[in-house]
């Protein structure tokens, strides 16, 4: 048990150190010459344009680390196990084999394998991963293994060079570059929860790239290459490395990234107009709430059915989406207000405590 808490503690230390010398490197103006992390050096290909060196010199500082993780229902060594679920990327992230990936790359399957970019296969076991952000690490016991570095995605801007690698429809390796095409985009994941600061890049994305990384032209992990949409082109998506860190760092600490509950099922719904001028209030739409669970803090707290969200714990709230984003972890067991219209006539102050996600 040390010996594992001592690990953790080092991943830790490893993830909350890199990209701080991101900026630096990200100065630097890229070309055909030599670079000290990796790139072209002279007379490895002097007369290629600063584009291809470019993207050279980042894949192959790069394609070490990445590799190809398929999921399986079965979770034995028979013939069930072979069943395979799925197929996606990642990138090892710590020299002891911690992997960085998608949660829906790894969630609910039964066996996951690795393949290295040397061929070795490995058997991976999964540390935890959180849909919310679509984040998950697993770790393989492996000799020799190089790991990405980490860069620092508030650094990027519009229209910069950035660099793909995964294993689309399982053709281990694949490169693909492209741009930054936009900042600050908003996704929904997997568990219906709005993700923020998503990267947009028309670097061509297809099933199986997701988990790999998104790099500049350094070579430093920028995101994680996460999603498509189907039928566009160039419209691809990847989770901004530095909440990405932050989720990884919660996840080797306890298993999950912890988030606070209120226990209600509601939706989006505007305000009459005249519930907002008579109440003077900050929002016009508020949370419809159309079911309350048993025993929940809502419950507890006196939230009815059809009540209206407007308000917590001090600040506005204008739907699902704007609630979520203050349901943080360090609200789990705090006394929160809670402001709601109830009936169209009533506005009522009630004192919340959120409980913590399972």
């Amino acid at each position: 048990m040390a010996q594992k808490n001592t690990v953790i503690t080092d991943a830790i230390h490893f993830l909350r150190l890199s990209g701080t010398d991101s900026e630096t490197k990200n100065e630097k103006a890229v070309g055909n010459g030599a670079g000290e992390d990796g790139a072209l050096q002279e007379g490895d290909g002097a007369d290629l344009d600063p584009y291809s060196a470019a993207v050279i010199g980042a894949s192959e500082q790069v394609m070490p680390s990445v590799v190809k993780i398929d999921s399986s229902n079965g979770g034995g060594d028979g013939q069930d196990a072979q069943a395979t679920a799925g197929s996606g990327s990642g990138m090892i992230f710590t020299p002891d084999g911690l992997i960085l990936t998608n949660s829906h790359v790894i969630h609910g399957t039964g066996r996951l394998d690795v393949t290295l970019l040397d061929g070795r296969k490995c058997r991976a076991q999964v540390i935890g991963d959180d849909p919310a952000t679509d984040i998950g690490v697993v770790r393989i016991d492996a000799p020799g293994l190089a790991a990405v570095r980490l860069g620092d995605s508030k650094n990027l801007r519009v229209g910069q060079l950035v660099v793909a690698i995964g294993n689309p429809f399982g053709f281990q390796c694949t490169v693909t570059a492209g741009v930054v095409s936009a900042l600050g985009r908003s996704l929904r994941s997997q568990s219906g929860r709005l993700m923020d600061n998503i990267i947009q890049t028309d670097a061509a994305l297809n099933p199986g790239n997701s988990g790999g990384p998104l790099v500049n032209a350094n070579g430093e992990v920028v995101g994680v290459n996460t999603a498509t949409i189907l039928p566009a082109q160039g419209i691809c998506f990847a989770v901004a490395v530095n909440t990405a860190r932050l989720a990884v760092i919660e996840l080797l600490k306890e298993g999950k990234v912890r988030r606070s509950v209120l226990g209600i099922l509601g939706q989006t719904v505007p305000l009459h107009r005249r519930v907002v001028r008579f109440y003077n209030l900050d929002v016009d739409s508020g949370v419809f709430v159309t079911q309350i669970v048993k025993g929940s803090p809502a419950e507890r707290a006196g939230v009815r059915e059809g009540d209206l969200m407007i308000e917590f714990n001090g600040s506005p709230i204008n739907g699902i989406d704007d609630l979520q984003k203050h349901l943080v972890a360090d609200l789990v067991g705090k006394r929160c207000s809670l402001v709601v219209v109830r009936n169209f006539t009533e506005k009522i102050s009630l004192e919340v405590m959120p409980g913590e996600t399972e």
